[in-house]
């Protein structure tokens, strides 16, 4: 799989996936700093983050990770869970007389389910618009007393320009494939993300904290509902025709 994930947390590696299943059971927490030549605020709700693992389970709701009308992320092995709140959203256009076949609050309970192979041929080299691919580097630092591997991801735009960037992760922890981070194997320990006009997001691993997590935190909350792929379908449909009217006034 190399076309680029429709997430908020954009941040794609690559590892191994010829490795036992790692046991780790902790949190990894990170601090989140701006960057980038134009500095940008990091409001004091979103500066730090953090990761709760076990084995090959995730759960996180911080921003850096979930972001947009992501509200949590829940991660088992190969199955990825979203909460998806999109009630401001259609509060504000049916408050501009919008209309929607979907009569709900907009809590959304959204699943993806992969397959290893989907992430089989992320080292291959792969120059196409849109497209990204993973050059494994020979380079190691410690980073909150973790060994990191250093990899380059490339991804060239439709000029044919490349914009590699330098991300470093341990295989130690967390998934055999990550599929919240692109397929990787293990977690991602210090990553930069571009967010555009010279603004850039780092996060880096300030603490891994052995245990302290149980099987209720990996429990998604309440109130959440489930709906068809048809009805997903047509509930972007209509927000995205609904905010391009908007636009055009």
């Amino acid at each position: 799989m190399k076309k680029i994930f429709a997430l908020a947390a954009v941040v794609l590696f690559f590892g191994s996936f010829a490795f036992a299943q790692n046991s780790f059971k902790g949190i990894v927490k990170y601090k989140v700093e701006s960057t980038g030549q134009v500095a940008m605020t990091i409001p004091d709700e979103a500066a730090t983050a953090e990761i709760k693992v076990s084995g090959d389970n995730m759960f996180t709701k911080s921003a850096i990770f979930a972001g947009g009308m992501t509200e949590c992320v829940l991660v088992q092995n190969l199955t990825m869970t979203r909460c998806d709140n999109y009630s401001q959203l259609l509060g504000y256009l049916r408050g501009q007389g919008s209309e929607f076949t979907y009569q709900g609050d907009g809590k959304l309970l959204l699943k993806n389910v992969f397959k290893a192979s989907d992430f089989d041929s992320v080292y291959i080299v792969d120059t196409e618009a849109g497209h990204f691919y993973y050059e494994l580097v020979n380079e190691t630092k410690q980073i909150a007393g973790v060994t990191a591997k250093k990899i380059i991801r490339h991804q060239y735009d439709d000029e044919g320009v490349d914009h590699p960037r330098e991300m470093w992760y341990s295989d130690e922890i967390g998934p055999q494939i990550n599929v919240l981070f692109g397929g990787i194997k293990g977690m991602p320990l210090e990553c930069t993300v571009d967010a555009g006009e010279g603004k850039a997001i780092t996060y880096t691993a300030t603490e891994i904290v052995k245990g302290k997590v149980k099987e209720a935190d990996f429990l998604l909350p309440d109130g959440y509902e489930v709906l068809s792929e048809e009805e997903l379908e047509t509930l972007g449909t209509e927000l995205q025709e609904e905010i391009e009217l908007l636009q055009a006034e």
